[in-house]
């Protein structure tokens, strides 16, 4: 990483967070893949590190959840059989946490879709958000209800859930359910229904629409969870870095319009400024005895 300036290593963050492959970079940089990889292992770290000292005592009161599907290595009908049930490997689920109000992403956790990860992610949200009774809201998977019971006391929390039921899209007319336009058009939603589970959650906030536009967020700039792509990731460490760089940019480098140019991060008291990938890039040297902002 020494051989590097750091202009030209704020320009590869620049291009990694914005959803430029690995390829394109070297490629348009003419730095080498190895070069590039070890920069995102550095600052890929470092923005965990950092997110997991900084984003706490967050004052949220609507948070929405979801989790979001990829793969490492290969998916799991391509599996060879030893790598079979290894973690890292096949389906990996995101699992995310979003204030409502400030935008702001919480929580995350790379794992799988089991009651255990469901568990851990939730334990992870309350650490963060201990200011107030917050009202969560999920969709229909029996896991965070699990994971709510385990770990918030009866009365300390809001829980309701959205219940979306969607069909296969039709395509053109006259075309084929299996056709090629049929199968990757957005399915036909269908219906949806608002569930209070716990506690008395306000109706009009029970919603995870704001969880879903993240969704698209992180599929449009990090490559690794772009769809029909071979630029998936090929080892979970490095699965790991990408989000965590996701997260910090989106939460202190990109301005929000329904906040007025603000950060999610600024919104959320964090900082006073908008981040660069330089601050970024910083985060290599940050020991979280100053503030971020």
């Amino acid at each position: 990483m020494n051989s590097l300036d750091p202009d030209t290593q704020s320009r590869i963050i620049a291009a990694l967070v914005e959803g430029v492959s690995i390829s394109s970079i070297v490629r348009m940089t003419g730095v080498a893949k190895t070069t590039i990889l070890r920069l995102v292992r550095n600052v890929g770290a470092a923005c965990q590190r950092f997110h997991d000292a900084r984003v706490r005592c967050i004052d949220a009161r609507h948070v929405q959840c979801d989790e979001i599907w990829s793969f490492c290595y290969a998916k799991e009908n391509h599996l060879p059989e030893e790598l079979r049930g290894v973690e890292g490997f096949g389906s990996i689920w995101t699992w995310t946490a979003l204030d409502a109000d400030t935008k702001l992403l919480i929580s995350w956790l790379a794992s799988t879709r089991s009651y255990e990860a469901a568990v851990a992610f939730i334990g992870d949200l309350k650490s963060r958000t201990p200011l107030n009774r917050i009202q969560l809201s999920t969709d229909g998977l029996p896991q965070y209800l699990y994971a709510v019971l385990k770990n918030y006391l009866p009365g300390d929390i809001h829980l309701g859930e959205v219940v979306k039921e969607f069909k296969s899209s039709k395509g053109q007319p006259g075309s084929s359910p299996n056709s090629a336009e049929s199968r990757y058009s957005p399915g036909r939603l269908v219906t949806v229904d608002k569930k209070i589970r716990l506690g008395e959650p306000d109706r009009k906030h029970i919603s995870t629409s704001f969880m879903e536009r993240w969704n698209l967020t992180l599929r449009m700039q990090n490559r690794r969870f772009t769809r029909l792509t071979n630029a998936f990731s090929k080892k979970f460490e490095n699965h790991r870095h990408m989000i965590a760089m996701t997260v910090v940019f989106y939460n202190f480098c990109k301005p929000h319009k329904s906040l007025g140019g603000k950060t999610p991060a600024m919104a959320a008291g964090l900082t006073d400024y908008v981040w660069t990938p330089s601050d970024m890039l910083a985060l290599e040297m940050w020991t979280g005895d100053r503030a971020a902002a």
